[in-house]
Parts: C-alpha cells; structure tokens; sequence
C-alpha cells in the first residue's frame, strides 16, 4: 500500500505516524521548512496516544510533486487548509502519473465545500472524505501532539460512491493507534463538525479561551447557541440531515460530552492567528452564511463571529 500525505501540517503528520506504525509505505509533501526538520531528526508523535518516531529513511519527503520519482499512490491524503482545496486539486490534476486507475483521494480538512473544488478536477468515484474530531498540534517541525480525541475519525463518501475501498485506509490508521472507520452517511458527520466548529473555533480565537471555558458562562454559551440554531436552520433548509433532529438534541450531546472530551483544546482559527496565518473561517461559518443566503436564511451569530475573524486576520497579516 502506497500512500501520499498531501500538506505535511498538524493533521499530516499525524496521520503520516499512524500509516508507517502500520508499515505503509508513506511520502509526505509539505513546506520546504518541514521537509528539512524531517529529512534531518525524522517525525516524532507525542500527546494521548501511544508515542512514535520515524527515522528520515521510513519515509519520503518532497517539497514538490515533480520532486516524487514516478510512484503511483494506492490513496492521496488531502490534510491542507481549506483555503488551499482548489490548489491542492489543480496540482495534483497536473501530475496524473502518481495517479492511477485505482487511485483514491481523501481529504482530511476542516469545513464544507471542499470535495465540490476537488470535483472540478476529478470524478465523483476518486474523492472521499474524512471527519476528524481528534486535537493535533505542531510542537516541532517534525512533531506532532495529539492533545484530544472525542470520536473516531469517520471515512466516506459524499457521492454514494464504492466505500469497500475504503477499508485498507481505515484499518491501517486504526492499527496505527488513532481508531478510524469507514460509515454510509459520513455527510451527517461533517455537518456534525461543522455544528461544532461554527460553534467553538471562531470564538475560542476571539476570546482566546479553550473550549472548556466557552461552556462555563451563560454569555459565551448564549453565543454558542445561536450559532447552532442557525446552522442547523440552514442544514435543514438546504435538505441536509445530521445525527439530531434539532438544536436541542445536538445542544445536549455538545455540552454533555463534546466540549469536556476536547476542553483544553485551544481553536484551530486561534492557532493560525498567532502563528500570522490565514484562517480557515471561510469553510467553517463562512460557508454557512452563504448558503444561507441562498436559502434567504438570516444568520447574525455567525455573521459577527465571521466579521470578527476576518477583522482579526487582516489586522495580523
């Protein structure tokens, strides 16, 4: 089994652990400052799970597709931000040699609409999805932290297309310590995510708080709440479905078990504000409100925390 990490961040690197514990054959494609750290001490995983290290002669490290001597990928995991989806899909469409008849793509990023860029490029029956309710963090260049993990990572389809070849990739990252399985409505599961990012990520940037502390106030949780309501609103309006059939339901399992699994979690939107990167809020609420609006749905909470971000962002690009 060969198989390419596409964007060698947090969740990259992550994963890229659990597939060589397993003994795949793994190449990462990352950022010319990561390929250095990895191709000098090898990548180390470090947090909840089970310790790993890899030494530079396990695996590939390339800063560019053309640098990848002629390998055909058995599956290419997609880990960019989102804001990098439709240049992930135009560069991996321009090197079609790694890409074979069987191949399958997989994106394991945050967000809505980031298989519809993909679709631009590749048929329905090449690209799957993943969601992932597990906390990485980039320690070191080569390091990754898993710091929480709420539910096992969910691979599917958002097309109905084949999902037995999705079990090789799911038992490898299951024997690699990070439980994953493959599921028929994976489209409730990102909509699942996405409740809980809208909800938590923007806010815990805005206020620079862990999500633990967004659920011990009535002031942030009367925040939360509205958000969820209106995007459950809009999943209900655009004839989506999640796991609740309304914002109570979901209301109870957020506050009951999400948020304590993955208190100490510190946002993701929070994490590349300090670090001077662009966010992913575009995916997150952004994507909400303008399907909102093409239902003439109103979406206030998430205009502010979305208008807030953006503000934010642009004052520390």
């Amino acid at each position: 089994m060969k198989t390419l990490i596409y964007g060698g961040g947090s969740v990259g690197l992550g994963l890229a652990s659990c597939l060589m514990k397993s003994y795949v054959q793994v190449d990462i494609l990352a950022r010319e400052n990561t390929i250095a750290a990895l191709q000098k001490d090898g990548l180390n995983r470090i947090g909840i799970f089970r310790d790993f290290h890899a030494e530079p002669s396990q695996f590939g490290s390339y800063s560019s597709l053309e640098q990848i001597p002629g390998t055909v990928y058995d599956y290419i995991l997609v880990s960019t931000k989102s804001f990098d989806s439709l240049a992930a899909a135009k560069n991996l469409s321009e090197h079609k040699s790694i890409i074979g008849e069987k191949t399958k793509i997989v994106l394991f990023q945050n967000g809505w609409g980031n298989a519809e860029k993909f679709l631009d490029f590749f048929d329905k029956n090449v690209i799957y999805t993943a969601r992932v309710i597990t906390g990485f963090q980039r320690t070191k260049p080569n390091e990754v932290k898993i710091t929480v993990h709420a539910d096992s990572i969910h691979i599917g389809s958002l097309f109905g297309e084949d999902l037995a070849v999705m079990s090789e990739l799911a038992n490898v990252i299951n024997n690699g310590d990070i439980p994953c399985e493959v599921v028929n409505d994976v489209v409730k599961d990102v909509w699942a995510k996405m409740l809980y990012n809208c909800a938590l990520n923007p806010l815990g940037a805005i206020l620079e708080v862990p999500y633990g502390k967004l659920a011990e106030l009535e002031y942030s949780r009367s925040l939360m709440n509205g958000i969820i309501h209106e995007v459950c609103c809009v999943i209900k309006k655009a004839g989506y479905q999640t796991h609740w059939d309304n914002a109570a339901d979901f209301r109870k399992v957020f506050y009951d078990r999400l948020v304590p699994d993955t208190a100490e979690h510190k946002s993701s939107t929070l994490q590349d504000i300090v670090a001077k990167k662009p966010t992913e809020i575009e995916a997150l609420n952004g994507a909400v409100i303008e399907l909102a609006k093409q239902y003439e749905i109103d979406t206030p909470y998430n205009i502010v925390v979305y208008n807030m971000i953006k503000f934010i962002e642009s004052n520390y690009m």
